[in-house]
């Protein structure tokens, strides 16, 4: 209660005061002068803006989409393309709740795109079973969230599939999308990035985009891909992040960190919606520091592109890691671990990880949470006077 104590109403004159209560409890007041009914505030959930990438020149006709759109696009030339190519999950058959499926069913037919229970083991080792049968399976887990449930499917039978069958079986025809990361309001149980889980696990390829263009070509990637792969897609850029998007298929290449900004002073690493919280950052640090930054997107975090990240750090003696999940046991950790042992020598200070905190992801503190650019920002400035 001594926090909330400090806490005030933006926008009006009111203030709080704590009053003793019976049983040892304590009331909240406001003071007299103040009005319950106070005009409701406007939130600002987004700690970002979107930065689209330039409009792709070799894919041929673009045309333009949000992120889902991107998504449904990838979807539509896959199952146009491959015969064999299911699509399931919990309610995609009339367009799943971010809307990635919008259409594919009236398309491509019931038996093509189509329900399941809810259940996320099932669908998994459905998935499993669809791909080891030699058809190319599309599993849908509504929010990353709730993969854990799958995990033991994932972990111990897609991952392991080739392995412990000498080759002559595998299930790398699948492919496991999930919506990813927060959103402005999710809370605890539709906000996590639960990415690190599943890097710790040999047999699995886990990629997330950053914009509308990685998605629909990194997605096409995991699909053609003969590993079983899981897409994260960050959901607070399904409608915020718009472009000019290849009406045509095309691939990006997986396990390639992609250089967004080249840079001499410090290396800044991220991937999904972090990216463009970092782009904000390099430019407020050339801006009020005079400080150059490169800016690397993983893309892919297992297996990820080390040599390009210890590249840039040996170019610019400084790295900093940005992630939405914990920073304990994050991928961020992964990272500095190998590029301390690879790049020892070259750096000219400590590595600085800017994740979020070690608690469950919060509600309305979720702004106190993010690892926003302000954060990011004095992450660089302590870098570079150490």
């Amino acid at each position: 209660m001594a926090a909330a104590a400090r806490l005030f109403l933006r926008g009006t004159n009111s203030k709080l005061s704590i009053a003793p209560g019976s049983l040892g409890t304590t009331l909240l007041k406001l003071s007299p002068n103040c009005s319950s009914r106070t005009k409701t505030q406007r939130r600002h959930a987004a700690h970002f803006t979107f930065q689209p990438d330039p409009v792709p020149s070799q894919y041929g006709p673009t045309q333009k989409m949000n992120l889902f759109q991107s998504i449904t696009s990838a979807l539509d030339n896959t199952l146009a393309s491959d015969p064999t190519a299911v699509i399931f999950g919990e309610d995609v058959a009339f367009g799943g709740v971010f809307r990635c499926t919008v259409g594919l069913r009236d398309k491509y037919g019931k038996d093509r795109v189509f329900n399941t229970p809810l259940c996320e083991q099932g669908i998994v080792g459905f998935g499993i079973g669809v791909a080891v049968a030699g058809a190319t399976a599309i599993a849908e887990i509504q929010f990353a969230d709730y993969i854990f449930p799958a995990f033991d499917q994932i972990v111990n039978e897609a991952a392991k599939y080739r392995y412990r069958s000498g080759n002559m079986f595998d299930c790398g025809n699948l492919t496991i999308r999930a919506p990813w990361g927060c959103v402005g309001h999710g809370s605890l149980y539709h906000s996590q990035s639960p990415e690190a889980f599943f890097a710790h696990c040999p047999g699995l390829k886990v990629v997330i985009p950053r914009s509308p263009i990685q998605a629909k070509g990194l997605l096409l990637s995991c699909i053609a891909d003969k590993n079983p792969c899981i897409f994260f897609e960050p959901k607070i850029l399904y409608r915020a992040a718009v472009e000019q998007v290849p009406e045509d298929p095309y691939t990006i290449p997986l396990s390639q960190a992609e250089i967004l900004q080249e840079g001499s002073d410090v290396t800044l690493v991220a991937w999904g919606t972090q990216i463009h919280v970092l782009k904000e950052v390099a430019s407020m640090a050339q801006e009020k520091l005079g400080v150059s930054c490169e800016v690397i997107d993983l893309q892919t975090i297992l297996p990820w592109d080390i040599e390009t990240v210890c590249k840039s750090v040996v170019k610019t003696g400084r790295l900093l890691i940005s992630h939405e999940a914990p920073v304990t046991g994050g991928f961020a950790s992964e990272i500095s671990s190998t590029v301390q042992e690879e790049c020892f020598l070259n750096l000219e200070a400590p590595i600085s990880r800017v994740c979020g905190y070690d608690t469950p992801f919060p509600h309305i503190f979720e702004p106190f949470y993010i690892p926003d650019k302000w954060k990011c920002f004095e992450a660089i400035k302590k870098m570079i006077n150490y």
